[in-house]
């Protein structure tokens, strides 16, 4: 999988996937507009961040990315920082579970405040370890976990995001999806 698709997939799936890897509980954050800053490290290295990947393509090709994940709900930003609109809709029918339907999530422990997971995909040869905790309404942060095969080389990579709510009007970008 090249590194621009991995970030794209880090995007789209990582802050969502791992709140509602399960169906069973809303996460208990705002629906509105949500600025998320990422940091992630492969095998101990710091690994680049969406814009880094996107300063590579063309300028054609980087509008192309940009114009499709805006469709999907994540506008993109500078320096893994980037936004999302979460609908109420979103956020209670958890529809971004479906993007991971072949991982199998086991929480060790869920409460307004914290959830604690283990995520097992076979699909992407990847184990992960979460959790995310909740400060309020407005803020989280998710930290991961994960041990991945490809190839023959395994990696290890951890992830923080933090999750800042930032209003509730998403202004032209529309609620996060998996598919425009």
């Amino acid at each position: 999988m090249s590194s621009t698709k991995f970030c794209l997939l880090i995007i789209v799936c990582m802050p969502v996937a791992a709140l509602s890897a399960q169906a069973q509980a809303a996460p208990p954050i705002k629906p509105g507009l949500w600025e998320l800053r990422m940091e992630h490290d492969v095998n101990g290295q710091k690994a680049p961040d969406m814009s880094d990947a996107l300063k590579n393509l063309s300028p054609e090709a980087r509008q192309q990315v940009e114009a499709a994940m805006k469709k999907r709900g994540v506008g993109m930003g500078t320096e893994g920082i980037n936004k999302v609109c979460y609908s109420k809709e979103t956020i209670e029918q958890n529809r971004w579970a479906e993007q991971r339907s072949s991982c199998k999530t086991t929480f060790s422990s869920r409460t307004a405040a914290s959830w604690k997971w283990h995520s097992s995909c076979p699909q992407y040869g990847s184990e992960s370890d979460g959790e995310a905790t909740f400060s309020s309404p407005e803020n989280y942060v998710i930290k991961t976990s994960s041990v991945s095969k490809m190839g023959d080389a395994s990696r290890t990579s951890h992830m923080t995001i933090t999750g800042k709510w930032l209003s509730s009007d998403c202004g032209d970008l529309k609620p996060l999806q998996d598919k425009p």
